[in-house]
C-alpha cells in the first residue's frame, strides 16, 4: 500500500498549554477586571507580569493549523478484521501504545465480538485468555501496552506457552524514534517488540502497513488454534495504529478468509502397527495427558479404552477421561506402569516421568518404572513445537513408537485399526481383563472415600471435607470446576464433561489460578454454567486486582479459598533442606507463611465489589455459608468464601 501522507504533527502537551494560556487570556479580556486595567502600562520588564491583553484583534489571515480529525483510520480496519475471525472478547488493562485500536474496538467497533475487558494487570488479561480458551475451545485476545506490558504478561505468556494453550496477544510499539514522545514513551518502545517472548510463543511479527497487519492477523489466529496450539504475538506499531485511512487506499485493502486447517494425524500405518500392538497385549496401559482439545476427545478415547478393556491414567493437563468409568485408573499409576506390557502415551507433558521416577535426596538419582521389554508408543504434535531456551520438554524419552500427531484427530483411525485387530479369542481375554479392572476401581474409589473421611471435623478444616461440602452445594447444577489442580475434587467429584475440569496451569507458574478460573468462567457464563474453584491463597495474592474485573463485568464464579496461611509446597521443601543438613524443621515457617498478621481475603474481595463471607474455620457452617454464597453466583455475580483449611 503507498504510504499515507503525513499530517502536520504537534506536540501534545504544548498544544494543550497553548490551549490553556489563549483561553485564559478571551476570558480575562471578557472581564470588568481586565477592562480596567487596560489603560495601564505595561509593567517594567523583569517583574514578572504580562502586557494587558489587545482589545483589537489585529486583521490578517490566521496560520494554518493541522488537521485533528479524520473519518477512518487504520486502527478501524483492524478492528474489522478482528471481527471475521470471531473473537468474542479482549481482556487488557489500558495503553498509550494501543490507543488508537482501543478507540476503535470500543466506538467504530461498538465495544461487541470483541467486547473490551477491562483488567487491572497484564497478567491477568493473558491469564484470563488461557482459561478461557480451555473452556470455550477457541482463543480470545489479550492486548498488553508496549514493553513494560509484555514484561508484565511475560509469566502469564509461558504458563500458555507451556499447557499449549491457544491466545492471541496484541501489542503496541513506537518503531520510529524520530516520532516518539520524550519520557514514557520512549522508554516504552523497542528495537524488537517481540523478542522478550519469542520462546515462548508459537509466532510473532511487526507488520510494517495496514494490509500487511490483516495477513498477519488472520496467519497468527490460523497458528495458535492448529495443533499444537499456543500463543501467537502481533505487534502493532502506533503510528500504524493512528494514520489516516484514506478512500483510496482503503479500496486496495482486503482482508483474507480465514479457513482452519485440518489437524496433523498420525500416519496410518503406524497407527496399524499400533493397534496390533495394544491388542496383543496383556496388560496395556492408556496414559492422557494433554490430549483433550474438542468435547468429541472424551467419547473418543472412552470408546478406545473399552474396545481394550484398557485402564487408563489421566494426569490431568486437560480433563481427558471419566473419573467414575470402571476403566480410570488414574490413582494406581505407578504399579500400573510397572505391570505393563504395552504403555500408550496421548499428548504427554512429561513423556520421560511417565516411565521414570527421580528421588529428590542430596544425591538424585533415576529409576525406570517399566519392566524389560515394556513397548512405549507415543502419539503426540508436541515434537512440531520445541523452542531450545525453555526447556519445558523435558528429559529425552526413549520410545519403540513415535507418531507425531494430534492424539485427539488421530483417534478415530487408531480406534478404526484396533477393531479390525480384534479376533473372538481376544475379545475374550480382554473382556475377562476388563471385570478385574472394574473391580479394582470399585475398591479405589471405597478408599477414597475412607480417606476422605478422615480429620472430617477439624478445624482448620480438612480439603476434602471442604470439597465434598462444595458439591452437595452445586452438584444439582450443571457445574465447571475452574479452579486450579486439586485432588480432591478430581478424587470425589464425578467428571465426566470436558468442561468439568480445565487441567493444570502448564508451567505451575503463580498467578495463573485465579485469573484463569475467572476467564473460563467467562467462557462458561455463555453456556449458563456454574464456575466453581477452590483458590490457593498464595497464587490469590499475585494477581488479585481480577477480582474487580469479575465484578464490573458480572461474571458469576464461586470461589472458595484455600486458605493456608503459607507457600506450603515450599514449606515442605524448605522442611526437606532442614531435614538434610539435620538443623530441624521448627524455623521452616520463616519466608514460607503468609500470617502475622494473617490475610482477610474476605474483606479484601468486598472492596473490589465481590460478595464474600468468612473466615470460616469452623466445617459445621461450612455448607449455610456456601449456599449463601451460591445464591448470589446464580444471580448473576462472583462471590468469595474465605475458608481457613489444613495445609493440603
Amino acid at each position: 500500500m503507498p504510504k499515507t501522507p503525513k499530517l502536520p504533527t504537534i506536540d501534545r502537551r504544548r498544544f494543550l498549554k497553548g490551549v490553556a494560556v489563549s483561553g485564559a487570556a478571551v476570558s480575562l479580556a471578557g472581564t470588568a477586571e481586565a477592562q480596567s486595567q487596560a489603560p495601564r502600562a505595561p509593567a517594567a520588564a523583569g517583574r514578572g507580569t504580562l502586557p494587558p491583553p489587545s482589545l483589537v484583534a489585529e486583521a490578517k489571515e490566521p496560520a494554518e493549523l493541522p488537521r485533528l480529525t479524520v473519518p477512518r483510520t487504520n486502527s478501524d480496519f483492524m478492528v474489522d478484521v478482528v471481527k471475521t475471525l470471531g473473537i468474542d472478547y479482549l481482556a487488557a488493562i489500558p495503553g498509550s501504545s494501543f490507543r488508537g485500536l482501543q478507540e476503535s474496538f470500543i466506538n467504530y467497533g461498538a465495544n461487541k465480538q470483541p467486547e473490551w475487558l477491562t483488567c487491572c494487570h497484564e497478567e491477568s488479561s493473558v491469564a484470563m485468555a488461557h482459561g478461557y480458551a480451555k473452556i470455550a475451545g477457541k482463543p480470545m485476545m489479550a492486548m498488553v501496552h508496549a514493553t513494560v506490558g509484555l514484561q508484565h504478561a511475560s509469566m502469564a505468556v509461558y504458563n500458555a506457552w507451556a499447557d499449549r494453550a491457544p491466545v492471541i496477544i496484541v501489542t503496541a510499539n513506537q518503531a520510529d524514534w524520530t516520532k516518539r514522545r520524550p519520557g514514557a514513551e520512549t522508554k516504552h518502545s523497542v528495537q524488537d517488540g517481540a523478542s522478550l517472548v519469542r520462546d515462548i510463543t508459537k509466532w510473532d511479527d511487526q507488520p510494517a502497513s495496514a494490509q500487511h497487519w490483516a495477513e498477519s492477523m488472520v496467519r497468527a489466529y490460523k497458528l495458535a488454534v492448529t495443533a499444537p496450539t499456543a500463543p501467537v504475538l502481533i505487534v502493532s506499531d502506533a503510528d500504524l495504529q493512528e494514520e489516516p485511512l484514506e478512500h483510496k487506499e482503503e479500496a486496495k485493502l482486503h482482508i483474507p478468509k480465514f479457513v482452519a486447517a485440518t489437524q496433523p494425524v498420525g500416519d496410518p500405518n503406524a497407527l496399524r502397527e499400533a493397534a496390533k500392538l495394544l491388542v496383543a497385549a496383556e496388560n496395556p496401559v492408556i496414559v492422557a495427558d494433554r490430549y483433550q482439545r474438542t468435547p468429541e476427545a472424551i467419547p473418543l478415547l472412552v470408546k478406545l479404552a473399552e474396545l481394550l478393556q484398557a485402564p487408563v491414567v489421566d494426569q490431568g493437563g486437560r480433563m481427558n477421561f471419566p473419573n467414575a468409568h470402571p476403566l480410570n485408573h488414574s490413582d494406581r499409576g505407578r504399579p500400573l506402569i510397572s505391570q505393563a506390557d504395552v504403555i500408550l502415551t496421548l499428548e504427554p507433558g512429561q513423556l520421560w516421568a511417565v516411565t521414570h521416577s527421580l528421588r529428590d535426596q542430596l544425591e538424585r538419582t533415576a529409576q525406570t518404572l517399566t519392566k524389560p521389554g515394556t513397548k512405549l508408543i507415543n502419539l503426540s504434535a508436541a515434537e512440531l513445537l520445541i523452542h531450545a531456551n525453555y526447556q519445558d520438554f523435558e528429559r529425552f524419552a526413549e520410545t519403540d513408537m513415535s507418531i507425531t500427531g494430534d492424539a485427539e484427530a488421530s483417534m478415530p483411525y487408531l480406534i478404526e485399526a484396533v477393531a479390525r485387530e480384534l479376533t473372538d479369542n481376544r475379545k475374550a481375554a480382554i473382556a475377562d481383563r476388563g471385570k478385574k479392572l472394574a473391580e479394582a476401581a470399585k475398591q479405589s474409589r471405597q478408599r477414597t472415600r475412607g480417606e476422605a473421611a478422615n480429620g472430617w471435623d477439624l478445624s482448620p478444616i480438612t480439603l476434602a471435607r471442604l470439597s465434598v461440602e462444595l458439591f452437595e452445594v452445586v452438584k444439582n447444577e450443571d457445574w465447571s470446576f475452574v479452579g486450579v489442580q486439586n485432588l480432591w475434587p478430581k478424587r470425589l467429584w464425578p467428571m465426566a464433561k470436558h468442561y468439568h475440569h480445565i487441567g493444570g496451569s502448564g508451567a505451575s507458574g503463580i498467578g495463573y489460578g485465579l485469573p484463569s478460573s475467572i476467564g473460563a468462567a467467562l467462557a462458561n457464563r455463555e453456556e449458563g454454567r456454574l464456575s466453581v474453584s477452590i483458590q490457593p491463597d498464595g497464587d490469590f495474592m499475585f494477581a488479585n486486582g481480577v477480582l474487580w474485573t469479575a465484578a464490573h463485568h458480572k461474571i458469576p464464579i464461586l470461589m472458595v479459598m484455600h486458605n493456608n496461611r503459607a507457600y506450603h509446597q515450599e514449606v515442605m521443601h524448605l522442611q526437606r533442606m532442614a531435614n538434610r543438613h539435620n538443623r530441624g524443621v521448627d524455623r521452616a515457617g520463616i519466608g514460607t507463611t503468609i500470617t502475622d498478621p494473617n490475610i482477610n481475603y474476605a474483606k479484601l474481595a468486598e472492596g473490589m465489589g465481590v460478595y464474600s463471607s468468612g473466615p470460616v474455620t469452623d466445617p459445621k457452617d461450612l455448607r449455610a455459608v456456601l449456599t449463601k454464597a451460591m445464591a448470589v453466583v446464580k444471580r448473576g455475580e462472583p462471590a468469595l468464601v474465605d475458608v481457613v483449611t489444613q495445609p493440603r
